[in-house]
């Protein structure tokens, strides 16, 4: 459903209109939820593909640990030039952290980077060993419904 007034779409958005719009952009908030119930949020950079965003993450940080535990998430992506924001209500499913270099993880986390970068990485060899060094893995947040207002 989506409410709409003049050029702006309010509220509850279509989720197909909302990963369209989000689909142009890479940066963005993650919001997870603390073992206490409160939110904790930190920005990311994403790539979203096939209705998924990937990120990556390191092993051992706050936003792992609480995904770990607790699967729903929201992404929360601004544009505030336009005055326009999407949030995407979903879950997420965490990969194995990287551990050879070329394997699935690094070459998901190559994926990504390419995605959001539009260009090549210089040295393969250097970013997978630097993936398995920072103990990288990739979360693919799969949204359920949107929230928002955008042009």
């Amino acid at each position: 459903m989506v409410e709409t007034a003049g050029p702006w779409q309010t509220a509850r958005m279509n989720l197909d209109a909302a990963l369209a719009w989000a689909s142009d952009r890479h940066s963005g908030v993650l919001i997870t939820i603390r073992r206490d119930g409160r939110p904790q949020s930190s920005d990311i950079v994403y790539a979203l593909r096939d209705e998924v965003a990937r990120i990556s993450v390191t092993r051992g940080r706050a936003k792992t640990r609480n995904l770990e535990r607790d699967s729903r998430a929201v992404l929360h992506i601004t544009a505030p030039k336009e005055w326009a924001y999407v949030s995407l209500d979903g879950t997420v499913e965490l990969s194995p952290v990287a551990a050879v270099a070329g394997d699935a993880v690094c070459e998901e986390l190559a994926d990504l980077l390419r995605d959001v970068q539009g260009q090549e990485h210089p040295n393969w060899d250097e970013f997978y060993q630097a993936m398995i060094d920072d103990q990288r893995r990739v979360v693919r947040f799969t949204p359920k419904s949107a929230t928002g207002q955008v042009r």
